[in-house]
């Protein structure tokens, strides 16, 4: 009689196989904001959306931590996409955001909304309806009073076809 432990010492490249396989079939079930989070980090950006980030930061060093940008991971309305974003930040008259912007990357016009804010306004936060053209990073951008420059940015796939662009 064979017993597991005579069959994992004669063939260890059956074991190997079946870790792998077992190993990739893990990965085919990660969370689609988890797999839109990869592919956000290989989406190029265009030289619009740079000239706007540059612009924005006024050479500052941009942080990501401190800005909540909270959106669907899939647009089955690309009419009418909801996304809301928020300094998480304490707010005080010595540290507030002055300024906010969002930007839809692949958009023909990437700068979507820009909000202004003061310390006596409490919370620094909009929430606002996206029209998108295709599947995209979305970003945002929060410049604080003391000179940082919050930044989040986060892909979203849209449905074809519903826009009618």
């Amino acid at each position: 009689m064979i017993s597991c432990s005579d069959v994992r010492e004669a063939n260890p490249g059956r074991r190997k196989l079946i870790e792998r396989a077992a190993w990739g079939a893990g990965l085919s079930m990660l969370s689609p904001a988890l797999m839109a989070q990869t592919v956000a980090a290989d989406a190029p950006v265009s030289p619009a959306v740079t000239k706007l980030v540059e612009d924005f930061a006024k050479g500052a060093k941009l942080q990501s931590e401190g800005l909540k940008l909270d959106l669907p991971v899939l647009g089955d309305n690309p009419a009418s996409v909801p996304v809301k974003v928020s300094v998480t930040l304490p707010i005080s008259e010595r540290s507030y955001c002055e300024e906010l912007i969002v930007i839809a990357e692949s958009n023909p016009q990437p700068l979507a909304s820009t909000f202004h804010f003061t310390p006596y306004m409490g919370t620094a936060e909009a929430a606002i309806r996206l029209r998108l053209i295709a599947s995209q990073n979305i970003r945002a951008l929060a410049r604080m009073s003391d000179g940082k420059v919050l930044t989040a940015r986060q892909f979203i796939e849209v449905a074809p076809g519903s826009c009618g662009l």
